[in-house]
């Protein structure tokens, strides 16, 4: 059996996203953006909740296609909060909206949302070093900057506990504990 992180082992979903995308660089704008989106609905609630709704998720929100996704009227808010695939939050929904304006901003500005989200950390992953889960932070000084900029450009549901957690499952920080087989894979790319 391969040692995981701790957190992994407690659904094969999560064991499937730990093993193939936690922690792994994510340069496409696309994908960016649905992990923003999906760390942003995670809020107040598990992530193993989010990770079983996500293929729901694209579903409802056009495959996070942001260019779609703000030309969202009423109608459309109201069948996604009839939507029991995914978290029927309003105030979650909408930002989903506010959200999809600010990242084709920002795209727009700094011709691609990677370009610009991955300039946190200087166009390369933090190689952190952590003996046990319990030991990873939940905020950082560079998350806190983060949340900080992407909420002076719009963002909503994105506080530094969110930004941690999207620089987590998009590879801008590697936090698998040292003991962890996805530690020195993702060490050594």
């Amino acid at each position: 059996m391969k040692n995981r992180c701790s957190w992994a082992n407690n659904s094969i979903s999560e064991t499937d996203y730990h093993d193939k995308e936690w922690g792994v660089p994510v340069n496409d704008d696309r994908l960016l953006f649905e992990f923003l989106i999906l760390e942003g609905a995670q809020a107040g609630l598990s992530w193993s909740t989010i990770l079983n709704k996500r293929d729901n998720y694209r579903a409802a929100f056009d495959n996070f296609d942001a260019v779609k996704i703000v030309e969202y009227d009423h109608t459309k808010i109201d069948e996604l909060l009839n939507n029991s695939g995914i978290v029927r939050n309003r105030l979650k929904i909408n930002s989903v909206v506010t959200n999809a304006k600010a990242f084709l901003d920002v795209q727009n500005e700094y011709a691609s949302f990677s370009r610009f989200i991955w300039s946190f950390v200087d166009g390369k992953p933090i190689k952190n070093s952590w003996e046990k889960c319990e030991d990873v932070p939940v905020r950082t000084e560079i998350s806190d900057k983060m949340a900080k900029t992407l909420k002076k450009k719009g963002f909503k549901f994105i506080g530094t506990t969110i930004c941690y957690a999207f620089m987590q499952a998009t590879g801008m920080v590697n936090d698998h504990i040292i003991d962890c087989f996805r530690f020195d894979e993702l060490n050594k790319s």
